[in-house]
């Protein structure tokens, strides 16, 4: 066994992990509440909200050397 753990201990704190894992990921979901929903047409580019929309405008911003 790794580290010398019994088997009993390694067990409880294996699931001890997993259970925190999927329960801080489900936190997460409900908080950020994502949206699963499949658009049948694609959407335009600025249209979606994860999207950076100053960015666009910063980039094609003339840079003037001197």
């Amino acid at each position: 066994m790794p580290a010398g753990v019994p088997w009993p201990t390694y067990l409880k704190m294996f699931a001890a992990s997993l259970l925190a894992m999927c329960a801080g990921a489900e936190a997460v979901h409900r908080y950020y509440r994502p949206d699963l929903a499949i658009p049948e047409i694609p959407p335009k580019p600025g249209e979606l909200q994860t999207e950076l929309l100053g960015l666009k405008e910063k980039q094609h911003e003339p840079q003037i050397s001197e």
